[in-house]
């Protein structure tokens, strides 16, 4: 695995936000934002260029700003579109928390776990919605029809809790989604850290979700990442040996620009997201070539 460090670059993209209502568990509307990233060169007047998008979300406890706030996510994707090693996408920083103070307290499993699902219906209604009407992807409406036929240009990718998020949308979201990058996150989807006390069954019903999505094996892309020294590697490790017993579903390839899945290992990382952009480094290169 490449490390990335930090380079000088000279275009660069720019962060903005947008803003959008929703409700939460108790039907109260909520204003939210997230923050987008545009790369440089980005005309809001031309609309006949058109670009991916990929939703990175953050781990527990984060906001719209986490990944920014925390490592060199943008001066990463400043540098590999200013170097052709991909092209010019948008990416957007949402959090599927309610409320602006987001976490209360420590950590509850059960209730993270409620966030994340609960926002899996924001994401599809609400948020893919606001962002696409206003920037210029390859969604030519924003219905969920519009949404539905621009899919293999929509990515997600997540964090920890995050990662369970972008899970979570591989089962509710998947009409929407082609790539899915979840980072030292397991799936959440039977129950807290079900990838830890039952990767069998997780295993199972992701094969289940895959098969009956109708999409093959050349219409989902899972890239999922973990370290060594990551809290999260026990639970991931043995999800993904689970997986593994499922090849034709699931088609794992160290080449990562063939097969639909795919798991990086980060020797002696921790669980960072110093540690998780280094995969996302990785990974973006084979993002949307498939498309």
């Amino acid at each position: 695995m490449e490390e990335y460090i930090y380079h000088d670059v000279n275009r660069r993209g720019r962060i903005t936000r947008i803003a959008y209502s929703t409700k939460n568990q108790s039907g109260e509307i909520r204003e939210k934002y997230a923050n987008v990233y545009l790369p440089y060169g980005y005309d809001e007047e031309d609309n006949n260029v058109r670009y991916n998008i990929l939703y990175i979300i953050h781990g527990g406890g984060g906001s719209p700003d986490a990944w920014l706030d925390s490592c060199k996510v943008k001066n990463m994707l400043d540098y590999v579109i200013e170097t052709k090693k991909i092209s010019p996408l948008i990416v957007v920083f949402p959090t599927y928390y309610k409320e602006k103070i987001g976490r209360i307290g420590p950590p509850v499993r059960e209730v993270e776990r409620e966030h994340v699902r609960f926002f899996q219906k924001e994401l599809r209604e609400e948020l893919l919605p606001a962002v696409e009407s206003k920037y210029h992807t390859y969604a030519e409406e924003t219905t969920l029809k519009g949404l539905q036929q621009s899919r293999m240009h929509r990515g997600i990718c997540g964090f920890s809790m995050g990662g369970a998020a972008a899970w979570f949308a591989f089962f509710h979201n998947i009409d929407y989604f082609s790539y899915y990058v979840p980072l030292s996150g397991d799936c959440w989807e039977i129950e807290g850290q079900g990838g830890l006390t039952k990767p069998e069954e997780t295993a199972e019903v992701l094969k289940a979700q895959a098969v009956s999505s109708g999409y093959g094996t050349d219409g989902f892309f899972i890239y999922t990442a973990t370290g060594t020294e990551d809290i999260a590697y026990e639970a991931l490790n043995g999800q993904v040996r689970a997986m593994r017993k499922y090849p034709d579903v699931f088609e794992e390839n160290e080449d990562l620009s063939k097969g639909n899945f795919h798991y990086l290992l980060g020797k002696e990382k921790k669980h960072e997201y110093e540690a998780v952009y280094q995969y996302l480094y990785n990974i973006l290169p084979y993002l949307f070539e498939r498309t």
